[in-house]
């Protein structure tokens, strides 16, 4: 009986008052802005979860999962790479030799680096690298270049681009900067026009001779592993002293931390949204409590508890906090569906590392949203329902 006395409490005080509708729209407004605050979290959420997945996506490509680097001058060797691959047969490795580079066509120069690889290997750890090594064949002095550059440069394929090394040779009085002109053969499109502009890729032969190093030397040694974080530790144990390996990560460590950081603000200025509706709960159900002091005096009066009364109005305020939540839900999962399906927003390449709106709402935060929100909406509705609970009977009964 108490039960159903409140559930019709609860569905009373919902309806329409034509006497005090300013109530139900104080209540209607409650459930809009959190129907709004939701709706807005789970979009932003999944928005800067599918840029954070993106940049990693290919900066984990262009960086490598793994790299192997000397300590030492000499310290990895054709010697290095077998042993390696002889323990780790489940993954790919890639021997290279870099240097310092300054690009130059016509009046204009770009810095950047020149790798020395096998392509044929270099193919197994670079899904970029590969689709533009895919189908073509390489001989000495030919050159890959990033399709930013080649758009600055206006290059076209087999044209020849010069180079300029940073390390010097003796001629005549002085020294002079190494120079050598390559043709370019291939163009690669990481989907990030910094990397696009910075690399370069050359036969590794090509660039031994150009460095003078011996044959079966390198700079280091690029791997492809699915699970980095972990093979990381046990490819530590197995090296020498003399070499050390580092994730791709340790190289971008601020630059996810400012993402993870701008995410948190996003998170906590967006659950103001909410917290915002939240005031109009307190507002209807307060003047709801006003309105309604002589009903919950004589409902007092008739032997209902303290504890009922309270229950009314702190369901009541949750009816409209979780409707207002669902409805965020329905609406926040269905613009992801559609923003995710339709080419509504188009992004340029050449500033974001993909041209499609990228979405990606993870669970946790599906639940940390959810949480949060029903949250505010419980403590918002206590205040009232703890209000409605202390009516005097006799002081209201005899005033009305």
């Amino acid at each position: 009986m108490k039960k159903n006395l409140i559930t019709y409490l609860v569905k009373k005080f919902l309806r329409f008052d034509k006497e005090q509708p300013f109530i139900f729209i104080s209540a209607l407004l409650a459930f809009l802005g959190i129907t709004l605050g939701v709706m807005v979290l789970l979009i932003a959420m999944a928005l800067m979860n599918g840029f954070d997945n993106e940049f990693k996506k290919k900066l984990t490509i262009m960086n490598y999962p793994l790299t192997v680097l000397p300590k030492f001058y000499g310290a990895v060797n054709q010697d290095l790479i077998i042993d390696l691959e002889s323990k780790f047969p489940n993954l790919h490795f890639s021997p290279y030799v870099q240097s310092a580079v300054i690009s130059k066509s016509g009046s204009k120069l770009e810095g950047g680096y020149i790798f020395g690889i096998h392509f044929e290997e270099e193919a197994r750890v670079n899904s970029v690298l590969k689709s533009a090594i895919d189908g073509k064949t390489f001989d000495k002095f030919d050159v890959i270049v990033g399709k930013s550059l080649k758009d600055e440069y206006q290059l076209e394929l087999d044209d020849k681009l010069m180079y300029i090394f940073t390390n010097i040779e003796p001629g005549g009085f002085g020294v002079t900067p190494k120079l050598k002109r390559f043709e370019v053969k291939s163009v690669f499109d990481s989907g990030l026009s910094a990397y696009d502009k910075a690399y370069h890729y050359t036969s590794l032969s090509s660039l031994q001779t150009l460095l003078r190093m011996p044959s079966g030397m390198y700079d280091g040694i690029h791997i492809y592993s699915n699970n980095p974080r972990e093979d990381i530790k046990l490819i530590a144990k197995e090296l020498p002293v003399t070499v050390a390996v580092k994730g791709w990560w340790q190289d971008n460590v601020n630059f996810f931390a400012a993402l993870e950081m701008e995410k948190t603000s996003l998170f906590i200025v967006l659950m103001l949204i909410i917290l915002i509706a939240s005031i109009n709960i307190i507002s209807s159900l307060l003047m709801t409590v006003m309105n309604r002091r002589g009903e919950i005096a004589l409902l007092l009066s008739l032997g209902a508890t303290t504890t009922e009364i309270k229950k009314v109005f702190l369901y009541l305020g949750i009816v409209i906090g979780i409707g207002g939540i669902l409805a965020g839900i329905i609406l926040g999962l269905s613009g992801i569906w559609v923003l995710g399906t339709f080419d509504i927003i188009d992004l340029p390449k050449d500033v974001y590392p993909t041209a499609t709106l990228p979405l990606d709402l993870s669970m946790n935060d599906f639940f940390m949203i959810v949480f949060g929100a029903f949250v505010i909406v419980v403590l918002s509705s206590y205040y009232p329902a703890k209000k409605a609970s202390e009516v005097d009977i006799l002081t209201v009964l005899r005033n009305e």
